[in-house]
């Protein structure tokens, strides 16, 4: 396994972005950004908007790397703007769509399955600042369905692709 970082999680019990962007976000609770999740198979994060909803049972959690967030257009950039659920430092999760991964805070191993793209929408322009959706372009993180239940938390990280993630028993 490598070792990464989970820099920030996010768990939003609201959907902030609806409308049109120039209208602005909907406000919301200041408490989104924890330093730990309980992550559940097949249903997402605890707590956030996309959980157990049957729409979003293969996007139910969005990762994203640390490195690709466009700090030259907001170096205070993170989760809370790009509405991402985890950010990692140390892997291209980019490059892993179609993947399944484990990643492990140090509670035990939680997999998930990278089945897409988290594509850049036109929201970020409003909330990180002009050119973020297209800085974002195949850099926006991916969508996952979580493997196993589990609990993940801000530090260091366990990071491994694997073949095949072993169903509960």
């Amino acid at each position: 396994m490598t070792e990464v970082e989970v820099v920030e999680l996010l768990v939003s019990p609201v959907h902030r972005f609806a409308g049109r962007p120039a209208d602005g976000p909907a406000g919301g609770p200041e408490d989104e950004p924890v330093r730990r999740v309980e992550v559940r198979r097949g249903l997402g994060l605890v707590g956030d908007r996309y959980f157990g909803r049957p729409a979003h049972r293969d996007a139910a959690v969005t990762i994203m790397a640390a490195e690709n967030l466009p700090v030259r257009l907001d170096a205070s950039v993170g989760l809370p703007q790009t509405r991402r659920n985890i950010l990692l430092r140390g892997v291209d999760i980019d490059s892993l769509v179609g993947s399944t991964i484990v990643l492990d805070t140090g509670a035990g191993p939680v997999g998930f399955a990278v089945n897409r793209p988290a594509r850049p929408c036109a929201w970020m322009d409003v909330t990180v600042g002009p050119g973020a959706q297209r800085a974002l372009r195949g850099k926006g993180g991916v969508r996952c369905t979580p493997l196993s239940d589990g609990v993940l938390s801000v530090g260091r990280a366990a990071f491994a692709v694997v073949d095949v993630f072993p169903e509960p028993a």
